[in-house]
């Protein structure tokens, strides 16, 4: 049981790459923390962390040690929760990457019904574009749009969200509403990097158009903010616009016809889940599957 202990407190200040961070995170004293990974080190006869005085880096006996052992601790930790009553009452600190915009816009109000269902869960939520790891950071699961690398990592798909196109009444107004897919290239359309090219189904046939405008911006929340303010043609799922829909800020364009549907994931690094990281995405499943 002391190496299991040990193990565990080893995973987690890898996780934090900090044994101070750990520490606070344990409940431990720093000093007790680095001299039970001392003791680990000594016991297993190699050095698994080098020491800095910014940071601290794995060995490559450090690295498959770590690889092992946080298998086996979370197996370990698992069987502790499915023998009690976390099962039935999840808690504890959940940590999750979300995509920026998305998450802001579509899933905070997830979030909070979530958060009322199970008031023993906080919450660490970071919200960013990149590929956080899964492996080296200290997340639970990660939601991500669109397509996956392939990876080792455990991707379930929480949804498929259709796409449609959108514009400003008083843009439609000013430069006159699409009647067809080819007249997009006469319109100003608001676009993300390298997706200039959007591909249209009326159920019937797929068209491929080749798109412009003045606006290229990776940002999900600014294209829906500046169609609402008549500068040009958004194509997006319609939960982020449902707001500005239901106001008449925006109205579809090209009804007949969408874009291939945006797939929605969690992404985690096991399959072995804790009661309140499985409870998270079974309901984000189960809300966002609706749409």
């Amino acid at each position: 049981m002391a190496l299991l202990n040990d193990m565990a407190l080893f995973v987690e200040v890898v996780k934090v790459r900090s044994f101070r961070r750990a520490a606070e995170t344990i409940g431990m004293p720093n000093s007790t923390l680095s001299r039970r990974i001392s003791a680990l080190e000594k016991a297993i006869g190699l050095r698994l962390l080098h020491r800095t005085t910014r940071r601290i880096e794995l060995t490559e006996a450090g690295q498959l040690y770590f690889e092992r052992s946080k298998r086996i601790v979370d197996e370990a930790r698992l069987a502790h929760e499915q023998l009690g009553e976390m099962l039935a009452q999840p808690s504890g600190l959940l940590r999750v990457s979300l995509p920026v915009d998305f998450g802001t816009i579509y899933l905070a109000p997830l979030v909070a019904e979530f958060a009322q269902r199970y008031p023993g869960i906080s919450f660490e939520f970071d919200l960013t574009p990149r590929r956080v790891d899964l492996v080296a950071e200290p997340f639970d699961v990660a939601i991500r749009m669109g397509e996956l690398a392939d990876s080792h990592l455990i991707a379930r798909r929480l949804a498929h969200l259709a796409r449609f196109l959108y514009a400003s009444p008083r843009y439609l107004e000013l430069f006159g509403e699409p009647k067809r897919p080819d007249d997009l290239v006469k319109h100003q359309c608001l676009c993300m990097p390298r997706a200039n090219t959007w591909t249209l189904d009326d159920g019937t046939k797929k068209i491929e158009i080749a798109v412009g405008g003045r606006f290229t911006l990776n940002s999900v929340g600014m294209i829906r903010r500046l169609a609402t303010l008549d500068l040009g043609i958004a194509l997006h799922a319609e939960a982020i616009v449902a707001d500005d829909l239901a106001s008449g800020r925006l109205r579809r364009v090209l009804p007949k016809w969408q874009a291939s549907p945006i797939s929605v994931y969690a992404i985690t690094e096991t399959r072995l889940l804790p009661a309140k990281t499985q409870r998270f995405i079974e309901f984000l499943g189960e809300r966002l599957g609706r749409t």
